[in-house]
């Protein structure tokens, strides 16, 4: 990118975001697509908006982001993380505000796998009695 860039890896669920931040005009490509055209959803778009405006630096950074895995939540969330790691790289001050909002913190929640003789993680098959 350029020698003022900021990366960090984020991650959620099966998702692996790579993120750079760049101090820009606010612009935000994910696999080299706009931000609106990846994610439909305004929900995920709020998410990965989440870390700017805590921090208060809407608009003062181009992000570039390539993310892999999971479903558009997951990706959504480690986009979020990948963010948040890269904005302490930028300045360590915004640490504590991070913290406080949770958005260093790794979700650890991941799809618990189907166990056998079950039909699902937890489910089981139906019991007839007789």
């Amino acid at each position: 990118m350029a020698s003022e860039s900021y990366y960090a890896t984020g991650k959620r669920k099966t998702s692996i975001a790579r993120t750079w931040l760049k101090p820009g005009s606010g612009m935000i490509l994910v696999n080299l697509r706009p931000l609106e055209m990846y994610f439909g959803r305004e929900t995920a778009r709020m998410v990965i908006n989440q870390p700017f405006q805590v921090t208060n630096t809407q608009g003062q950074f181009d992000v570039f982001v390539n993310v892999q895995g999971g479903g558009s939540s997951g990706q959504a969330g480690a986009i979020k993380h990948g963010i948040s790691k890269a904005l302490i790289d930028y300045n360590p001050d915004l640490r504590p505000v991070l913290k406080k909002a949770g958005f260093l913190t790794r979700d650890p929640r991941k799809k618990e796998r189907k166990k056998y003789g079950q039909r699902g993680a937890r489910a089981r098959y139906q019991y007839s009695k007789r």
